[in-house]
């Protein structure tokens, strides 16, 4: 069994500061001050987030909002296309570089996704790269090989990463439920169906993959007050907030 991995519980807070904990702790995994991480968290208030390369966007999102609180706009510093953040759970996960292709480390961090799922009686499947999805705005309207989809095609769980010399950090956002009418007003498509499981319960399963795949013990800890003074001192240019 490889050392221990940090698993920080479930955070919820905004996309701003969100975005913050994943720099940050990718920063720190680098300079070897924390060893691979894993942790889960979701978005409030309801937030858009970008790829760190999509540069446009409808210019109506700015103008959205949900239960009377405008909808952020926040860019990842992972790729990949828009998520609307309602409703969907999310996951970072930090640790070396895999050898071989970008495809490859794909896969083997999908794993312990694939696993988790299938332990809730789920099975999921890659998607297929296709020339579609550079030229759409939302994530989950089209798939890509690292996308993991279900039996009916259904596209349930979007990944994207950000590769440094040392470090991999994935990023993934897994579709539960939508409200259908912000979604439709952001993405002008029918949101995903309804998936009826506990967040918690599927935290559970997939911590237990992880462990399982990676070969690992996850050591749960949250972030500590030190911690959260550095994250909060971040510079903003970092965060690259579209708008708020």
């Amino acid at each position: 069994m490889s050392d221990s991995w940090l698993y920080i519980p479930l955070l919820e807070a905004d996309g701003k500061l969100q975005m913050s904990i994943d720099s940050y702790l990718l920063e720190q995994f680098e300079s070897q001050q924390l060893p691979s991480i894993l942790r889960f968290y979701t978005w409030s208030p309801v937030a858009i987030s970008l790829g760190c390369h999509q540069y446009q966007y409808p210019e109506h999102w700015q103008q959205i909002s949900y239960q009377g609180v405008t909808v952020d706009i926040v860019k990842r510093p992972t790729g990949g296309r828009a998520v609307l953040h309602q409703g969907d759970l999310c996951y970072s996960l930090i640790t070396s570089n895999t050898p071989g292709s970008f495809r490859q480390g794909y896969m083997k961090i999908c794993q312990f996704l694939l696993e988790g799922w299938r332990s809730l009686g789920v099975d999921l499947s890659y998607g297929e790269d296709t020339k579609s999805y550079a030229h759409n705005t939302a994530c989950f309207s089209s798939s890509s090989s690292a996308d993991l989809l279900d039996h009916m095609g259904i596209k349930r769980i979007g990944n994207a990463q950000l590769r440094r010399k040392k470090a991999t950090l994935q990023q993934g956002s897994i579709s539960l439920y939508s409200d259908r009418d912000l979604y439709h007003s952001v993405f002008q498509q029918e949101a995903p169906p309804a998936l009826n499981i506990p967040i918690e319960k599927l935290i559970e399963h997939l911590v237990s993959a992880a462990e399982i795949c990676f070969q690992t013990q996850l050591v749960k800890q949250s972030l500590q007050d030190e911690q959260w003074e550095k994250i909060l001192r971040r510079n903003d240019d970092k965060l690259h907030i579209v708008n708020s």
